[in-house]
């Protein structure tokens, strides 16, 4: 016997429109685990683009606390966290949770390089939200060595790029590094424990390119979950949003980059 349909049932599905574009795996996007690195402006747009797509378990590191100046582009955060300081970590777990039913978000207030390696191993897919040369290099190679996609995005104003690595084929974020990347690099690695003596300057940040980056990384992982890895960017996406314009542009592998000499 056939299944009657209700008058407007098909509004109460949450991902009705989704289901209609044929591909979307929403079963494999559910379940699977993601690892979020970084909880910034970028964070907040991931985090908001993963609950609303229909991801269900997410992990997010970030030891920073909220400041004044985030929220402009941080549709997480607010006032009261400003002036309570706020983990970061703690307030998009718990945004994610109320935009998700049945979600289940973990806030890890702490450096990732403080992170057990096993965290990678732990989660299906990673993002690198971040803003510090020293987290995304550490971010990446421990992704790529535990074989996981690692979906990197970063911002400077209305210039946005997006990088997926996928392990074990192709070039990783290190490979696509420049004398400058590791030349602060290695000031960060010669700190001393948690005592930062080099900080990176702080650079230009907008909502308008944030929000074009965090849902390109989410868009990308959403087809590598649904088996469509031939439509996923395998160089960097580029974002101009002054000159109106975008591209996919070419990262070879690097034969002498130290994260595909140890996998």
């Amino acid at each position: 016997m056939e299944e009657r349909l209700r008058v407007g049932q098909l509004d109460e599905d949450r991902f009705d429109r989704s289901r209609r574009v044929g591909w979307i795996s929403l079963e494999a996007i559910s379940k699977a685990r993601v690892l979020m690195v970084g909880a910034g402006a970028i964070g907040n747009e991931v985090a908001k683009d993963l609950a609303l797509s229909g991801f269900r378990r997410i992990t997010v590191v970030d030891m920073d606390h909220v400041v004044g100046s985030n929220l402009n582009r941080c549709l997480f955060f607010t006032n009261e966290d400003s002036s309570k300081h706020t983990k970061k970590a703690e307030v998009i777990a718990r945004g994610f949770e109320s935009l998700a039913p049945n979600a289940e978000a973990v806030a890890l207030v702490s450096r990732i390089e403080d992170c057990p390696e096993k965290l990678f191993e732990d989660h299906d897919i990673v993002f690198g939200c971040l803003d510090n040369i020293q987290a995304r290099i550490h971010t990446n190679s421990h992704a790529y060595a535990s074989g996981k996609v690692y979906i990197d995005g970063g911002m400077d104003g209305f210039i946005g790029k997006v990088m997926v690595a996928r392990p074990p084929d192709g070039a990783c974020l290190q490979c696509g590094m420049n004398r400058s990347h590791a030349k602060v690099a290695e000031l960060r690695f010669s700190c001393t424990g948690k005592d930062v003596v080099f900080h990176e300057p702080r650079l230009a940040a907008e909502i308008t390119t944030t929000s074009v980056v965090g849902a390109v990384m989410v868009r990308e992982a959403v087809k590598v979950l649904s088996g469509r890895t031939d439509m996923t960017i395998s160089n960097v996406f580029y974002y101009d949003g002054f000159r109106k314009v975008s591209d996919e542009i070419e990262v070879p592998l690097d034969p002498h980059c130290p994260v595909h000499g140890r996998s």
